[in-house]
């Protein structure tokens, strides 16, 4: 029989009644002993234990050693779901190291602008993933990686390292398996005194997200906020032992990495993570593996919805469905119950420099929170702070414009602090002072009220960053390549509704005197140059009057995204037939 939500916390209270910090390779350690041969990593064709994890990852972490890597070196990682990147993320924390995330979908340009600012010195990527040449794109930024004859574009970068996804070897280059070899007795004795000596308060991740100037920015994340920000996910949703988490989101990205991954360990759980989403691959392998809790963002969720009820879905074991990430359709949640059979449905909001979600609907929740609110702030249990009511995180809003401090249930700007927000961006010191108060206060650049009870509302956004997919895209990327073409004056894009994707962009187009360029050609030049989220759907062409501007001149992007909702709705943009792609979306 299953437990309620706070009898389940009740049980997570008593087995961790005070917050020990910890880095995240030792709170693995720690659950290994705790939870030996229990699943971490289900797949279909083998199972990884606890004890499986936790030999590999050392494994790796001594050949890393030997290999030269130092604490506080980067190591970027371009990787899908598979069980190497779990291994790989848990061997780079043991050696105080610090993983550097790469969003697997971007193109060799941008891949190349993460690795050169972040001063990565090891890459390990996968050589081939549905379809894409990770080793060719290396060949076209960095000619001379394989010999190491020039690394002139790349100087901190000193290694390459493959994962063979299509079998074969590469001469003269590393592979993950022979890594795993290489380390010695003395990088093994190294290893131990890392492990030891590891700092749960330095930085274990770098996370890039978008950048006001149009470039990404690195957030920088400790070994603390990882599992504090873990923990309260688990406490939150109300983790029975044992839960396994299903999912086809990347563990790039902090939804597949904390809210499942490393969540999953305080209760000697498992994940069952996919490559790629395909809605009725995930439904077989729910009802296969026994899973009692599927991830994912709006768009997937509809899809398995639409899935479940074609051909129906009987899965006894599944208790949660956890979607998040994106707009969602009012009706969603009860279709969830009604075709997904899930008794307990939950919603969150959170970001990257909140080391995930910071508000989250409860199991035993209203469903009117549900339909009209983004959750409450997160109960944390042993991992928040007394002195901050026992949260992870809180809440505030100000007045846009003044920044004076507003009353509860008063929109404004939502701003964030505590534990696990992030205290910067790596190399970006204007964009930390820009985005960070003094006080610790990170503006989030969202729109919403805060109730007294501490529940969320989101109402809109000062940002000019959109999701597409759960992915977020920075529209100054795109206009700085538009721009570019010959035929185009200005260029503004900005996010609007879709029912499939949360959100696509339209790109509004002050063209030249000489005449309007071909709209598909734009959308095609964003093609060639941007990850495919990044592609925008629509085109509309405006005169510099349309466009609506503060009194200093600046474009109002809020307002001018609904001069774009009204050209969509009016059949009076253009809108590109090329499919757009999220991240484990094919």
């Amino acid at each position: 029989m299953m437990l309620n939500p706070n009898q389940r916390r009740a049980l997570l209270d008593e087995h961790y009644p005070a917050w020990v910090p910890m880095t995240v390779a030792q709170s693995l350690d720690a659950r290994a002993r705790q939870f030996p041969e229990r699943p971490l990593v289900i797949t279909d064709k083998r199972s990884y234990s606890y004890l499986d994890i936790q030999a590999w990852s050392r494994a790796i972490g001594a050949g890393l050693i030997s290999r030269g890597v130092r604490p506080g070196d980067r190591v970027a990682l371009i990787m899908a779901n598979f069980p190497e990147f779990v291994a790989i993320k848990y061997a780079v924390a043991r050696i105080g190291a610090v993983v550097v995330s790469v969003n697997y979908l971007l193109q060799g340009k941008e891949i190349n602008y993460i690795l050169e600012q972040s001063e990565s010195s090891v890459l390990i990527t996968m050589d081939h993933f549905r379809g894409r040449n990770y080793l060719a794109d290396l060949d076209a930024i960095l000619p001379g990686w394989r010999t190491g004859a020039d690394k002139a574009g790349l100087p901190n970068l000193k290694e390459v390292i493959v994962l063979p996804v299509q079998g074969g070897s590469h001469d003269g280059v590393l592979h993950v398996q022979a890594l795993a070899a290489a380390g010695a007795e003395a990088d093994l004795t190294e290893l131990s005194l890392r492990e030891r000596n590891a700092d749960p308060a330095a930085c274990s991740d770098i996370m890039y997200t978008s950048g006001t100037t149009g470039m990404p920015k690195g957030a920088m994340l400790t070994h603390d906020m990882v599992l504090r920000s873990a923990y309260s996910s688990a406490y939150t949703r109300a983790f029975q032992d044992g839960r396994r988490i299903h999912f086809a989101l990347p563990m790039y990205h902090v939804f597949g990495y904390v809210e499942c991954l490393v969540a999953c360990t305080f209760v000697g759980g498992a994940i069952v993570p996919h490559l790629a989403f395909d809605p009725c691959e995930m439904l077989d392998a729910a009802e296969r593996h026994t899973v009692n809790e599927i991830v994912c963002v709006p768009t997937m969720t509809l899809k398995m919805i639409e899935t479940a009820q074609d051909r129906g879905f009987d899965c006894p074991s599944l208790l949660t469905v956890f979607s998040s990430g994106g707009a969602s359709p009012p009706t969603i949640w009860g279709d969830i119950r009604r075709f997904m059979k899930a008794p307990e449905v939950m919603t969150a909001y959170g970001m990257t420099e909140t080391t995930a979600s910071t508000t989250c609907t409860l199991p035993e929740g209203n469903d009117e929170h549900l339909l009209h609110s983004n959750g409450r702030l997160k109960l944390a249990g042993a991992a928040g702070d007394p002195g901050m009511d026992g949260l992870i995180a809180k809440y505030k809003t100000v007045d846009p414009f003044s920044g004076e401090d507003l009353p509860y249930g008063v929109a404004g700007e939502l701003l964030a602090r505590g534990l696990v927000v992030t205290k910067g961006y790596y190399k970006k010191p204007e964009e930390t002072a820009a985005s960070i108060e003094e006080d610790g206060w990170l503006h989030t650049g969202d729109l919403g009220t805060i109730s007294a009870e501490g529940y969320l509302v989101l109402t809109g956004r000062i940002k000019e960053t959109y999701r597409c997919g759960g992915e977020m895209v920075m529209p100054k990327e795109i206009e700085d390549l538009l721009n570019t073409h010959p035929r185009v004056a200005h260029s503004l894009v900005v996010g609007i509704p879709d029912p499939k994707m949360g959100e696509v962009g339209c790109v509004c187009v002050v063209p030249v005197k000489e005449g309007q360029p071909d709209p598909q050609e734009l959308i095609d030049l964003c093609a060639e140059h941007l990850a495919r989220f990044k592609v925008p759907r629509y085109v509309v062409f405006l005169t510099e009057q349309d466009i609506p501007v503060t009194a200093t001149g600046r474009p109002q992007k809020f307002l001018l995204a609904e001069v774009a909702k009204r050209k969509v709705a009016d059949s009076a943009a253009y809108r590109s037939t090329k499919p757009l792609k999220a991240p484990g979306i094919p």
